[in-house]
């Protein structure tokens, strides 16, 4: 399978997004943010109620990176579904076991003497094995982390693109249809337009199916569309577009959604980034070095910062439970020291080879 090529501005994306979840977190888990809300409660206020909405830019650049990579035209370009999903596991569950595991020790240690709501409960054998296969969510299991539910997600998701392109393929093989021929390129794209439909009419409006992909498919498949609309696949660069703006239109009419405005304005952001020219000012701006570096290393941030938030804080909570400055300079510290953790953990864990092993698995 080809590497999927990286549209300038995506780390950046990434980077901004990864610092607004971080921010959310720290207003959200006390004790430090309960000392500063009656001071900025209209900043507190906005990154408890609307910074979570960053997650839906990793939703639909994720869906965008994997049109690019599974089908870049419409079709699967992969041969491998087993291999694949096994490499995306690792790929996810390298970083994220390791924070795991930070967080587990990070909640043993305070809790004898921080008594808070954030602090998880001593996690037990079914617990772990549930964080371990992705399956806490589904399995009513409390989480450990905060955001251990989107790694979960995220994999339903690539997952979902995997089998329903791996299907069209061979549906198509099956009826005598070539790979590359025209009637062969819509099936899998039309699939991944009902399942989207399906996902913003219908489950994404009901809060019980958020521990499933089918609550965050309308996002992710934007994403896909954006970059089928990007590459003008086919020639049709403004049906894309129509698509976007048609399925977009018709949710919000149905049910307007403050999170589904931010993935529609991801989706044409990214296709407008797409169309600039490689010197336009907002793309020289992305390719700046800091932002590029906090992009490449925004997953292990999202992944580690909870333990890191929650050591700042039960710090802060048990030596200054009520002064105002250094609970606000325990936020800025969280904050730092959650960037500091990210970049270590990426270039020590999550930047490293897969396990030789892949290279032995038979293609199944």
């Amino acid at each position: 399978m080809s590497a999927a090529p990286r549209l300038p501005g995506i780390d950046a994306l990434k980077g901004l997004a990864c610092v607004m979840i971080v921010w959310h977190h720290l207003a959200f888990y006390g004790p430090m943010s309960d000392v500063v809300h009656p001071f900025a409660p209209a900043l507190m206020g906005w990154l408890y109620d609307y910074g979570r909405m960053a997650v839906q830019v990793f939703l639909v650049v994720g869906g965008f990176l994997g049109a690019a990579s599974l089908a870049p035209k419409g079709v699967a370009v992969f041969d491998s579904p087993g291999r694949l999903l096994f490499r995306r596991y690792w790929r996810l569950a390298k970083p994220y076991l390791v924070a795991l595991a930070v967080s587990v020790l990070v909640a043993a240690l305070v809790r004898p003497w921080f008594a808070h709501p954030s602090v998880p409960a001593a996690p037990t054998l079914p617990q772990l094995l549930a964080h371990v296969f992705l399956l806490q969510d589904i399995l009513g299991q409390e989480a450990l982390s905060a955001g251990v539910w989107y790694v979960a997600i995220d994999f339903q998701l690539y997952a979902a693109a995997v089998l329903i392109f791996t299907f069209a393929r061979r549906f198509q093989s099956q009826s005598g249809e070539h790979a590359d021929g025209a009637v062969s390129a819509p099936l899998g794209v039309s699939l991944v337009l009902l399942l989207a439909l399906a996902s913003l009419l219908f489950f994404n409006r009901l809060p019980a199916f958020d521990i499933t992909a089918l609550y965050f498919c309308g996002s992710y498949a934007l994403g896909m569309l954006a970059f089928w609309a990007s590459s003008n696949m086919g020639g049709r660069r403004g049906f894309w577009l129509a698509a976007m703006a048609a399925m977009g239109a018709l949710a919000l009419a149905l049910d307007f959604r403050g999170r589904l405005v931010v993935a529609l304005v991801t989706a044409f952001g990214l296709v407008w980034l797409s169309s600039l020219q490689p010197n336009a000012w907002l793309l020289r701006c992305s390719q700046q070095r800091w932002l590029l570096q906090l992009g490449k290393v925004s997953y292990s941030v999202f992944l580690i910062h909870f333990p890191v938030c929650l050591l700042v804080n039960a710090i802060a909570g048990h030596f200054w439970p009520t002064q105002l400055l250094p609970n606000v300079a325990g936020l800025l510290l969280a904050f730092v020291l959650s960037l500091l953790a990210g970049s270590a953990l990426y270039r020590w864990v999550e930047s490293q080879p897969l396990l030789p092993v892949l290279g032995r698995l038979r293609r199944i």
